[in-house]
């Protein structure tokens, strides 16, 4: 009786043992690619935010369009009394 006994608690734990490293594994096998995801995704984000810092430095230039737009329709003021006092 005794014999069996150790029997079945050692056959026990090599089950336990088995059921664990199987649970292990698969956590494993699923976060893994989980993980490399995660990084494939942080290497994008910093790409699309180069470009678009890059962005932000080509368009710059945008801000100072009205000003320019202003002195323009001024300009284009000037030039139309001078052709109407030139009778034109």
């Amino acid at each position: 009786m005794t014999v069996l006994l150790s029997t079945l608690m050692s056959t026990g734990w090599t089950i336990g043992y088995t059921i664990g490293i199987v649970v292990v594994l698969v956590v494993v096998a699923l976060v893994v690619p989980i993980l490399l995801l995660a990084r494939r995704i942080g290497t994008q984000a910093q790409a699309i935010d180069d470009s678009l810092q890059q962005s932000v430095t080509n368009t710059a230039g945008l801000a100072g369009l009205q000003t320019t737009i202003d002195s323009a329709e001024v300009i284009v003021a000037g030039l139309h009394r001078g052709r109407t006092r030139l009778g034109g």
